[in-house]
Parts: structure tokens; sequence; C-alpha cells
């Protein structure tokens, strides 16, 4: 009886060893890319959402720039949003139209922030309790989505915007839907 016990033991490792691999071997071939850009091609989510410093002024999706322009979400608490900030002046003061949407942050933290550093964004919103982060399809700060003059997100870039993915994603893309390219010329660069 007990030799049956301690044989009935050893069978459960085995049989758990040889569940998993059967389930690792049912995945093989398969796709694993995680999708992350579910908002390609789509119109940004409507949003009502208090602008920053002024929490009585309530902006819409209407409110945004009807010519091509950069959604930035950050925050102030955030290390890689920091890192970002200079090159995102540097954008705004060569004419680049960003919107920022302050993600999870504290109005107080994020206004003292822009104070220190300088405000590089047109507008900005408080998505305070990041409601709006889900809907945009949001993995983390800092995200841009560069969207068209329609108000559809035709690019969606997870983490900075430095020079060399300005010069290499962004540009391209904002220069493709400033000159009104095909469909076909805004897919290639965009996405």
């Amino acid at each position: 009886m007990a030799l049956q016990k301690k044989q009935l033991w050893f069978l459960i490792p085995l049989l758990a060893f040889l569940l998993a691999i059967g389930l690792f071997y049912s995945r093989l071939g398969k796709d694993t890319t995680v999708v992350t850009n579910t908002s390609l091609n789509r119109s940004l989510p409507a949003f009502k959402l208090p602008m920053l410093g002024q929490p009585d002024r309530v902006l819409t999706e209407k409110d945004l720039p009807k010519s091509p322009y950069i959604l930035n979400v950050w925050a102030s608490w955030c290390i890689t949003c920091k890192i970002e900030h200079p090159f995102l002046l540097q954008m705004a003061k060569a004419g680049v139209p960003i919107v920022g949407v302050n993600y999870k942050d504290e109005p107080k933290d994020a206004l003292r922030y822009l104070n220190d550093n300088q405000d590089p964004f047109a507008l900005n919103v408080q998505d305070v309790d990041g409601s709006y982060g889900i809907e945009l399809g949001l993995t983390g700060a800092p995200e841009s989505f560069i969207v068209d003059s329609r108000g559809a997100v035709r690019q969606h870039i997870i983490g900075e915007i430095n020079e060399e993915r300005y010069n290499k994603q962004v540009l391209p893309c904002m220069t493709a839907l400033r000159n009104n390219a095909d469909e076909s010329q805004v897919k290639e660069v965009c996405q």
C-alpha cells in the first residue's frame, strides 16, 4: 500500500509536466504579437475633460485642432516624460501643434511641472482617473498619437519622442497628412 502511494506521488509531477509540454506545443507557430495600436485609423474617442489649470472649462474632441497634430499623454510623475519634455518644447517652437493629456496626475503637480519647465502644449486636458487613457488603448506614459485633420489616429508611438523617432516616424507622417497625401502613402509612412 505504501509503495502504491509513492508511485502516485511520482505520477502527479510527471502528468503536470506533460500537460505543460502539451500546452506549449499547442502554441507553437501561432501569432504571439500583442496588439497595442487598437486606435489606429479610428477617430479619437469622444471625451469631456477639464482643461489643466482651468477645471471649470471642459473641453471635448470638438475643441481639438482641425489640422494634423500630436496628442501626447504625459504626467509630472513620469520619468520618461521628463526626458521627452525638452524635445516637445523644440517641436512646439518649430510649429508642431501638440495637445497634452495629463494622465493620472495631481493638477497642482502638473501645473508646477509646466511652470518650472515650460509648457509645449497648445491645449492640455486632465485625465485624473485614467479613463480616457484606457479608451485610447494606452499602455503607459508617455505615449503619443498622430491625429489627422478628420480626428483619426494615424500613428501610435509608445514611449518618448526624441529626435531620431521624430525624424523617422513623426515627421514623415505629419508631412504626408499636411500635404493631403493619398491613403496608401499615409499608411506607408504612418504605420
